[in-house]
């Protein structure tokens, strides 16, 4: 056995010196050993070769398992500190008050539209943007707001990606099963636009920690599919002053309202007072819902975003759109605040 490891001490050693590469010198070494490993098998027990080598073919196999699972590991650690170092082709990241050649390009036709060009394209890079939820209506969401440039995209969901979810939730990927879905959409945003900022929270949104949270970001949307949550988000949304847009599914019909009580709109609570009984409000894995629906009322939710970010247009406050999708119609309601309602009364009043 000695004389084999000698063996392949020289092999390395003689390949450094004459400039041979890593790999070369390890498949040089790695043939000796399955050499030895084959005499091992096949010669007879006594043989002179045999014995030289060791007399046992089982040392030899736990040696070379052994070497074989540290390569591995090794191989292992440096392609995820691959993954998490910046690729040294990435363009390095500009200021928020500046684009890249390459941002420009990519943005250029929101930059020629009249009613955002060069300012509300550069207030877009600013924003902080929440999306509380990385499903349905979330996924085209997180989608649209990544390519349209929006600065720094929060997302917090606590699912992992189910094969249910496909159907609907276009973000995610069959590879993705069963990976957490906030890291499956950030890795979704961020190969369709590395020059945005995409901070996963991979955990459920609760009343302990909603409020740091919602302090660090200027605009909240909102695509839960629970009364409990929609309520929470709510509240805290009104309490910091802070713009909810707040969409919703069933079946084939989907709704969207932007709720902002600091420029004397109703909240959601306004709307809607309380939770209906259970069973009056079916999810969509109790009552269904057609695939592209999510991605037409998500796609909505990113342009009110949009439209909140820059001031163009007229964002939906004080009016909630419906989108019927079977019959193809649509059709806005306005929305009145109640001056006795107990989250956004007391706001209203005082911003009067």
């Amino acid at each position: 056995m000695l004389l084999v490891l000698i063996l392949a001490a020289g092999l390395w050693c003689i390949g450094y010196v004459a400039g041979v590469s890593r790999t070369a010198r390890l498949v040089s070494v790695g043939v000796l050993l399955t050499g030895v490993i084959i005499a091992q098998l096949v010669l007879p027990e006594g043989n002179p070769l045999r014995q030289a080598t060791g007399g046992s073919a089982a040392m030899w196999l736990i040696l070379a398992g052994s070497v074989l699972l540290v390569l591995l590991y090794g191989r292992g650690v440096k392609a995820l500190r691959s993954r998490a170092a910046p690729s040294p082709e990435t363009e390095p990241a500009m200021p928020s008050d500046q684009f890249s050649e390459t941002e420009l390009e990519r943005y250029a036709r929101h930059i020629v539209l009249r009613e955002l060009g060069g300012p509300g394209q550069k207030r877009m890079k600013q924003a902080r943007v929440l999306v509380i939820g990385a499903g349905g209506l979330g996924a085209p969401a997180l989608q649209y707001l990544a390519a349209a440039g929006v600065g720094t995209i929060g997302v917090i969901d606590d699912d992992e990606v189910e094969n249910a979810n496909l159907q609907r939730q276009v973000i995610h990927r069959d590879a993705d099963i069963g990976m957490p879905k906030v890291f499956s959409a950030q890795q979704a945003m961020l190969a369709q636009n590395p020059n945005v900022v995409v901070l996963p929270y991979h955990r459920r949104l609760t009343q302990e920690i909603v409020a740091d949270l919602f302090a660090d970001f200027d605009l909240i949307l909102d695509g839960t599919d629970n009364f409990e949550t929609r309520y929470l988000v709510n509240r805290m949304a009104a309490a910091l002053g802070k713009p909810l847009i707040s969409g919703a599914l069933s079946q084939w019909e989907g709704q969207l309202s932007v709720f902002d009580p600091a420029t004397n709109g109703p909240c959601y609570q306004c709307i809607f007072p309380e939770a209906p009984a259970p069973g009056l409000a079916p999810s969509c894995a109790e009552a269904g819902v057609i695939g592209p629906l999510p991605g037409v009322v998500g796609s909505m939710m990113a342009v009110e975003a949009i439209k909140v970010i820059t001031g163009a247009g007229q964002a939906l406050r004080g009016e909630m759109l419906i989108y019927d999708a079977l019959y193809g119609e649509s059709r806005k309601i306005t929305l009145a605040r109640r001056t006795d309602c107990p989250v956004c009364g007391s706001v209203v009043q005082n911003s009067d």
